[in-house]
């Protein structure tokens, strides 16, 4: 039997204040100069009232993704002393600052100064999941005694008005128009800004901590194509074609390098794709759901809570809503963060019992993809 593997420490950052829905577009501008006409229907239907961004009212950057994950990791709590032991560091997140070098190599050099080992996870939700399946694993194994995983999203500075400009005025000319296609611009009326971080060891350190009872992941590609995507445009026969095969002036045109989503598939598809996950891990743990204390869903919307529930019902998985907890409304949705930002939320909010469980369900809808982890109280 491997020993336990411990989450000792967790915290998140949220940057600057939160910005209410009246306000968003003093932030993200808007495009062509007029409000968006599909915001109203999007927030009534996901449910957010505030969220953060790492921009000003002059659409100036304040944080890059790597602050987003150091001011994670600071409220942590380490000294430099003890930081200097950490042996083993993990990063996800759908957007880091540059492509190259990895999102986990210049965490390190902002956070740290000793060498350590790194990894960096991508993909959209479940990027930081995986970090956090990645950190686990190289404790599970022996590969290290303890490691910090991080999950962070800078995702406002690719929704501003500005970078539209080009797609709006291409539209005119060609007497389409001038709005934003809906897979784009609901977008920019649903993500948010922030980071947490996770501190694991093979030993337990506080009164009060977890046990990383399982982390299970599954992705469904060979069923779908891509949901989500970026940097990419989506052929009528479901395939995507890269930047790479654009030139320079379509890729302007076409904000080919904009976030997209394909709402149909994914209101079609992905709930009953991401509770076949959910199942299939609680079959392979062969653990009751009577033993489930909390739920922890990462939901993209409010719009899917109800779906969510629904569908739990129609197979008989007893994780009814009182067992659950989102902060949803409040942050917003922050991505590859927010499953750890509102299990922080939960730990901070909640009085928990030796004994407690919770289960994290984390779907991405990139090509459908679906994690589950529990955690047990100790």
């Amino acid at each position: 039997m491997n020993s336990p593997v411990y989450l000792n420490r967790i915290s998140s950052f949220l940057p600057n204040s939160p910005v209410s829905n009246d306000d968003m577009e003093l932030y993200l501008g808007m495009v062509d100069g007029e409000p968006s006409k599909v915001k109203p229907i999007i927030l009534r239907q996901n449910g957010i009232k505030n969220r953060y961004y790492a921009l000003t009212k002059n659409q100036e950057i304040t944080h890059t993704n790597v602050d987003l994950a150091k001011c994670a990791i600071e409220k942590l709590g380490f000294s430099k002393e003890e930081l200097r032991k950490i042996q083993f560091l993990s990063c996800g997140t759908s957007m880091p600052d540059q492509y190259l070098p990895s999102h986990a190599a210049m965490v390190h050099g902002a956070v740290f100064d000793h060498p350590l080992e790194i990894s960096s996870l991508a993909g959209v939700c479940m990027s930081g999941l995986m970090a956090f399946k990645v950190a686990y694993m190289s404790i599970l194994s022996g590969n290290s005694q303890n490691a910090i995983s991080v999950a962070s999203e800078l995702i406002s500075p690719t929704m501003l008005a500005k970078f539209f400009t080009e797609e709006i005025k291409h539209k005119k000319e060609i007497g389409e128009n001038p709005y934003l296609a809906f897979e784009k611009d609901f977008l920019r009326f649903m993500l948010s800004d922030g980071a947490a971080a996770m501190y694991l060891s093979n030993t337990r350190e506080a009164d009060c901590c977890f046990t990383i009872e399982w982390i299970r992941t599954f992705s469904y590609a060979n069923k779908q194509p891509a949901c989500m995507y970026m940097w990419a445009e989506k052929e009528n026969d479901g395939t995507l074609r890269g930047w790479k095969t654009f030139n320079a002036k379509d890729i302007e045109e076409k904000s080919v390098w904009s976030l997209k989503q394909d709402v149909r598939q994914l209101n079609k598809y992905g709930m009953t794709l991401f509770v076949d996950a959910v199942e299939t891990s609680l079959a392979q743990a062969g653990i009751d759901t009577d033993d489930i204390t909390y739920v922890v869903p990462h939901l993209s919307s409010m719009f899917f809570y109800k779906i969510l529930e629904q569908e739990f019902q129609k197979r008989n998985i007893d994780l009814p809503t009182t067992k659950w907890f989102t902060n949803l409304s409040s942050v917003g949705n922050i991505g590859a963060a927010s499953p750890f930002v509102a299990l922080n939320g939960l730990i901070e909010t909640k009085c928990l019992k030796k004994g407690d469980t919770i289960l994290l369900i984390v779907p991405e809808s990139g090509r459908f993809s679906c994690g589950t982890a529990l955690l047990k109280y100790v």
